[in-house]
C-alpha cells in the first residue's frame, strides 16, 4: 500500500539474458592479472603484474573440462564431465562439432598427428575413435579394460592405440581393425597418463603408484623404469625430438607439486626439476623453440596458476593465475604463442605469451 503522497519504487533494471550474448558468440570482457620476471642489464631481476583484458565466448562445455588437445592450428578437441566430446575454434570462439557416445566422463584425448581423426577416452571403461568430418557417432569403439581409462596414446603412424587404466594394465590395439593385439598388466600400476614418443615404438607411462614407465611396444613389455618419486606422477610429455619427457607429481602447500624433466636416451637421468607450485601439477608441455631465446616449458596446476619455466636452469619466467577458475586439468599448445588450459570451474582458457623485456603470459579468452 503506497502512503499519501508517496510515489512507486522503480523496479530495478533487469539484467541481458545470457543466452541472448551466448548466441552472439563473445559473452563478456573482463580483467586478468599475471605476473613475469626479466633480468634488466645491471643483472637485477625484476618481477612486474600485466592487465589485460579478455573475452569471455561461450562455452564449449556445460561442465568441468577434463582435457584439452590441438586438434591443428586452429581447432582443438576436448571433454569432461557432460560425457561429450566437442571440437571448437578458438581463434572465433565457435563450436564446431559435438560428439556424444560416452555414457560417462571423458577424462582423455589424442589426436591422430596430421589428420582430423582423435580419440577419446573414458570413466565408462572404453575408448573411441572419431572424424571431425565425419558422422557424429564413432567411427571405431575399442572395449577391453575393466575400470575407468585414464591413459591414450596413439602411434606416430597412427597405426596403433595404447590405453591404460586404473585395472593396472595397458592395451595394445590395431586401430584399422579395433582389435586388441597386445595386454600387459603390472600389479598397482594405476596408470595416471600414456604419451606415444615421437619417432619412437615406446610409450611413457605415469602411475599411481610413484613410478615412470617406459613400455616397448614391440610386444608390450616394460623397457626401462625410472627412480620412483615421492609422490604420485600424475601426467607426462615426450619432446618433439624424443630426446627428453617431463613428469609431473601431485602434492600439497609446496610439498611435492613439481615437474621433472627426465632424459629418454642412454643414460635416462633426471635433467631438471621446476618447483614453485602449491599443489598437484595436473599437465606440463614443450613449447616451441620458436618461442624464446631459450627452451622452454610450461606447467599447469590445481592451485588455479600457469607457469613457464626455462627448460635446462628450472627458473620460473613467467607465472599467471586465473583465479576463480578451480584446478587446473590440462594443458596444450595451440601454436607458436597460444596455449590452450581446461579448468574446473571455468571452461578453457586461451593463453598467449608476449615477448617484451621478459615472457609475458597473459589471458587473451575463455571458452
Amino acid at each position: 500500500m503506497l502512503l499519501p503522497g508517496s510515489r512507486p519504487t522503480p523496479a530495478p533494471p533487469q539484467k541481458a539474458s545470457c543466452r541472448l550474448w551466448a548466441a552472439m558468440g563473445k559473452l563478456q570482457s573482463k580483467l586478468r592479472h599475471s605476473t613475469y620476471k626479466y633480468s634488466r642489464p645491471d643483472g637485477i631481476i625484476e618481477e612486474r603484474t600485466q592487465t589485460n583484458a579478455f573475452q569471455e565466448y561461450s562455452p564449449a562445455h556445460v561442465d568441468t573440462v577434463s582435457v584439452v588437445a590441438a586438434l591443428n592450428s586452429d581447432l582443438c578437441v576436448s571433454g569432461g564431465k557432460d560425457k561429450t566430446v566437442v571440437a571448437y575454434n578458438w581463434k572465433t570462439g565457435n563450436v564446431v562439432k559435438r560428439f556424444k557416445g560416452h555414457e560417462r566422463e571423458v577424462t582423455k584425448v589424442s589426436c591422430v598427428h596430421k589428420s582430423d581423426q582423435f580419440f577419446s577416452a573414458s570413466r565408462d571403461r572404453t575408448v573411441m575413435m572419431w572424424d571431425l568430418h565425419g558422422s557424429v557417432q564413432p567411427r571405431q569403439h575399442f572395449s577391453g579394460h575393466a575400470m575407468v581409462v585414464t591413459g591414450v596414446a596413439v602411434s606416430p603412424d597412427s597405426s596403433q592405440l595404447c590405453t591404460g587404466s586404473r585395472d593396472n594394465s595397458l592395451l595394445l590395439w590395431d586401430v584399422g581393425t579395433g582389435q586388441c593385439v597386445e595386454r600387459a598388466a603390472v600389479s598397482r600400476n594405476l596408470v595416471t597418463h600414456l604419451c606415444w614418443v615421437p619417432r619412437e615404438p615406446y610409450v611413457l607411462q605415469t602411475s599411481e603408484d610413484k613410478t615412470i614407465r617406459l613400455w616397448d611396444s614391440r610386444g608390450l613389455q616394460v623397457a626401462h623404469q625410472f627412480p620412483t618419486k615421492q609422490h604420485i606422477q600424475t601426467y607426462c610429455e615426450a619432446s618433439e625430438d624424443g630426446h627428453m619427457c617431463i613428469s609431473c607429481s601431485s602434492g600439497f602447500g609446496g610439498e611435492g607439486c613439481e615437474a621433472t624433466l627426465w632424459d629418454l636416451r642412454q643414460t635416462r637421468n633426471r635433467i631438471c626439476e621446476y618447483k614453485g607450485h602449491f599443489q598437484t601439477v595436473a599437465s606440463c608441455v614443450f613449447l616451441p623453440r620458436a618461442l624464446a631465446l631459450m627452451p622452454v616449458v610450461a606447467t599447469s596446476s590445481h592451485d588455479c596458476r600457469v607457469k613457464i619455466w626455462n627448460r635446462d636452469t628450472g627458473a620460473c619466467l613467467s607465472t599467471l593465475s586465473l583465479d576463480g577458475s578451480g584446478p587446473l586439468t590440462s594443458l596444450a599448445v595451440g601454436d607458436t604463442r597460444s596455449l590452450l588450459c581446461a579448468s574446473f570451474s571455468r571452461g578453457i582458457h586461451l593463453l598467449r605469451v608476449d615477448h617484451g623485456p621478459g615472457l609475458e603470459l597473459r589471458e587473451v579468452a575463455a571458452f
